[in-house]
Formats: C-alpha cells, structure tokens, sequence
C-alpha cells in the first residue's frame, strides 16, 4: 500500500509541474504539451533497463535446479501411479 501511495505523490508533483509550466510560459507551450510523452517515453526506457538489470544479475542456482528436476520426477511418478499419462521422459 506504501509504494501505491509513493507513486500517487509522484504523480500529483509530475501533474503539479506540468500544469505549472503551462500557466507560466517558461518553456514554449509547443514543447509543454508533449512533456507527458517526454515521461511516457522516459518510464518505459526506465523499466526495460531495468529489466535488463535484473536479466544481467540473475543468479544461476544450480542446487535449486536439481531440487527443481528432483520435484518433477516425484511429481510425475505420483500422476503415473494415478493413472495420468504424463509424457515419455
């Protein structure tokens, strides 16, 4: 609830701004106008990065994979011993 309210606050200053350079013709009204595009556009580049971050720093578990492939094996014996037909592996 916390980061819901963060981001409503940054919302109400980024709207605030935006709404204050349009009534003080500090930047030409042209330019003004596209400013929600400008962020638009800046959040998205924002987000892929971090994606790609959090793609980089991904840390390979190779005992959680074993746990992992441990967990199917069990999982398909049981389906089997029920009668499901779970695929030839």
């Amino acid at each position: 609830m916390k980061h819901v309210l963060k981001l409503f606050s940054l919302l109400v200053v980024i709207s605030a701004l935006w709404i204050g350079l349009l009534q003080a013709s500090i930047i030409p009204q042209s330019h003004t106008w596209l400013l929600p595009i400008y962020f638009i556009v800046s959040l998205g580049c924002y987000g892929l990065l971090m994606v790609g971050v959090g793609l980089m720093r991904f840390p390979t578990c190779p005992q959680e994979a074993l746990l992992l492939q441990q967990d199917i094996a069990e999982a398909k014996d049981f389906l089997k011993q029920k009668g499901v037909d779970v695929g030839s592996d």
